[in-house]
């Protein structure tokens, strides 16, 4: 059995949401939300331990500058 990937429940949480509210995503912003700085906690510790280690790496996660990008330009009301 292999081990769970980083930020998957995240990722989990908002396709539930997005199924759910199908004709109103705004609604999941905070789903979101969660998934990316789950995201940039998980790649913020790949970059301390300076490898290109594979065992913090996420197929819930878009690339880092997508997920930088994104947190930048909607900078929420602190974290969740």
């Amino acid at each position: 059995m292999s081990k769970p990937q980083p930020c998957q429940a995240e990722a989990c949480d908002l396709q539930s949401c997005l199924s759910k509210y199908t004709y109103e995503p705004q609604k999941c912003d905070r789903s979101l939300r969660k998934l990316y700085e789950c995201c940039q906690r998980m790649y913020d510790s790949k970059n301390e331990m300076g490898t290109e280690s594979t065992s913090l790496e996420s197929t819930a996660c878009p690339m880092e500058i997508v997920v930088k990008r994104w947190l930048k330009d909607n900078p929420g009301r602190g974290k969740i």
